[in-house]
């Protein structure tokens, strides 16, 4: 213990020692003093020096301006005044430095950093189509380059360093954007709008499903979009088939809006995995083009198998609904047709009261043909085979000779 406090004594002793005369270290006069004193004074003048600088960065967006003590430096200045012997000057080395600087490089570069917007469109329900956003090229800031110059700058005169940035360019361009979204398919039918109820309930219907969007391999369900035809749920009392017979019935008309969208879906290469004939043709499409949707069990179902995104819209004006289909599509194109290859004769019954009178129609047998064009080559392939009940007619006794109508259109419950 004797020997180790004896050490330091002379280690502080040595320090202490007064240094000869005429010793300039740095520029500063510290001869006669002692190495603690001289080490103090050249540090002082350092420090001074170092308060009237600062390390400005330059960016595109702002500037980064630091100083003392964010900027701080290292020496040598003990180890140089321990080997001073005689008078001249001596030179310490000083290295300066930013405190933090990789933490602050890296929030300079996020400032001056822009992510690229790649080009995109907006899908409305109403009004035009899509909005088009044309998105920006991006820029990153150079981290690596930024430590290099701002270490050269210390080093140096503290010259002014720019933050270097690196373009990043738009992976898409407006006309792949513009690709995706052009328009697949569109069919319409017609409803009488002079029938409120029924005009209502296509409204009503359409308009759940306005603004579907299906991505690639997802499904859509016609009643778990539209959801349960009830009063609760606005819908109101029409037209509906029950029975093979037209009655009045809650959600009268939306099997117009399944099948208009069937067609829509059918025109636009979608996949069709769950449809249904009605049991009486209807008025608004030929037969075979048709798709009933009841309650829970009898749905309209289809698949996106575009492999790109297909967006659905709805219209409907005063007295039809339409479905358009956006998308960029397969490269195919599809049409569905129908060809009537027979006919079921409605029975007849007789009777002596007027206000029984019924037209009735005959029963129908269809088949529906898909046509796709592909790369030039045509394919048409049956689709479907349907088969239409008739209508019992009612007609008055000859010996009356009077007849009575009735208008063929309506939903159908099982």
């Amino acid at each position: 213990m004797p020997a180790l406090v004896a050490g330091v004594i002379f280690i502080f002793c040595g320090f202490a020692k007064k240094l000869p005369s005429d010793i300039i270290v740095n520029g500063v006069e510290v001869g006669g003093k002692t190495q603690a004193q001289a080490v103090a004074l050249v540090r002082e003048s350092i420090e001074k020096d170092i308060k009237q600088k600062n390390l400005t960065i330059v960016g595109a967006k702002k500037n980064y301006v630091f100083t003392y003590p964010e900027i701080a430096y290292k020496d040598d200045l003990q180890k140089l005044i321990k080997t001073v012997k005689k008078h001249g000057r001596y030179s310490a080395h000083v290295t300066y430095y930013l405190n933090g600087v990789n933490d602050i490089a890296s929030a300079i570069c996020e400032d001056e950093s822009s992510p690229v917007t790649e080009p995109y469109a907006i899908f409305n329900n109403y009004g035009t189509p899509f909005t088009y956003v044309g998105g920006s090229d991006g820029v990153r800031a150079d981290r690596a380059k930024l430590l290099t110059d701002i270490k050269a700058s210390l080093e140096g005169g503290f010259e002014r360093v720019t933050v270097k940035t690196l373009p990043i360019k738009r992976k898409t361009d407006m006309k792949s954007v513009l690709e995706d979204t052009k328009k697949l398919s569109s069919f319409t039918t017609y409803f009488d709008g002079g029938n409120e109820s029924r005009s209502h309930n296509i409204r009503l219907a359409a308009d759940k499903i306005n603004g579907t969007v299906l991505n690639n391999g997802e499904s859509f369900s016609f009643n778990a979009t539209v959801g349960e035809r009830t009063e609760a749920r606005g819908f109101r009392t029409a037209k509906i088939i029950e029975k093979g017979e037209f009655v009045e019935g809650v959600g009268g008309g939306v099997c117009q809006v399944s099948t208009t969208l069937f067609n829509a879906a059918i025109s636009g290469g979608l996949k069709i995995n769950e449809y249904h004939p009605h049991s009486l043709s209807v008025s608004y499409v030929p037969p075979s083009c048709d798709a009933m949707v009841s309650g829970t069990y009898f749905d309209l179902k289809f698949k996106n198998v575009t492999g790109y995104t297909v967006y659905i819209r709805a219209r409907t004006g005063k007295n039809f609904v339409a479905f358009d289909l956006y998308g960029r599509g397969d490269g195919a194109k599809y049409s569905l047709s129908s060809t009537v290859t027979g006919s079921i004769p409605a029975p007849e019954e007789i009777t002596d009261d007027e206000t029984q009178l019924k037209t009735g129609k005959d029963g129908i047998l269809s088949e529906g043909y898909l046509t796709v064009t592909r790369n030039g080559i045509t394919k048409t392939t049956l689709f479907r085979k349907d088969k239409y009940s008739p209508v019992k007619r009612v007609v008055l006794n000859p010996e009356l000779q009077k007849n009575g109508e009735e208008e063929f259109e309506g939903d159908e419950i099982p």
